[in-house]
């Protein structure tokens, strides 16, 4: 069934870090449209995750404005059930717990869901095999390689049906095979559930595969069309 994304709209945010010494986005404003594929790009400490995870309701910002899907951060409720139910994140060290299997990590977004909103069983490991994983399910976190753990990040952004995914460097550890592999995913969801992409990347490849490029520099965005 096809969901809608989420449309960002974020003007003039500012955050520093330690008292103010260290400035992480000097004013960025950028507009992301609901089902949008967007590639952020920019120099190594530009800023970059630290936007993710404003958006992604997990950081704080110091000035500016957001909104998400046309209302503020603080109308949305709880950032805790609203990421639950919106969001999928996808990190460059993919952040499994190494005690669980493949499949117990992708399954843990849904604990956060009410029994109703989680879908039908099976959907982890449903993911898990789209995404030729399906064999190495019961497989340990700790026991898996840094491809295959990735991959299992990727299942588990997947598995609450997120209306809106942000990935940072999601292939920027993994081999060019897996890399292929993550991408044909990440762009596959997005076009299948109409779901907004954000990708943060130094990957011409993935940049290519997004709709635009945004590139960040000095804490400030300049924006280029890709293709």
């Amino acid at each position: 069934m096809t969901s809608r994304g989420v449309e960002v709209l974020a003007h003039g945010i500012t955050k520093a870090y330690d008292h103010g010494l260290v400035t992480a986005l000097a004013g960025v404003d950028i507009h992301v449209k609901s089902g949008e594929r967007v590639a952020i790009v920019g120099r190594t400490g530009s800023g970059k995750s630290t936007l993710l995870g404003i958006i992604a309701r997990l950081d704080p910002f110091d000035d500016g404005e957001l909104l998400i899907d046309g209302r503020l951060p603080g109308q949305l409720g709880v950032a805790e059930r609203w990421r639950a139910e919106n969001l999928g994140m996808v990190f460059q060290f993919h952040h499994l717990l190494p005690h669980l299997s493949a499949l117990e990590n992708v399954e843990l977004p849904l604990c956060g869901l009410p029994r109703r909103s989680r879908g039908k069983p099976g959907r982890a490991d449903d993911l898990l095999d789209e995404l030729s994983m399906g064999h190495r399910k019961n497989t340990l976190a700790a026991h898996l390689s840094g491809g295959e753990r990735q991959i299992a990040a990727v299942a588990r952004a997947l598995v609450n049906r997120p209306r809106i995914l942000l990935a940072d460097e999601p292939t920027g550890n993994v081999d060019s095979l897996t890399g292929e592999t993550i991408l044909a995913a990440l762009t596959a969801w997005s076009r299948r559930t109409a779901g907004t992409l954000m990708v943060v990347t130094h990957d011409s490849e993935v940049a290519g595969a997004m709709d635009r490029t945004v590139e960040l520099r000095d804490g400030r965005v300049l924006e280029r069309r890709s293709g």
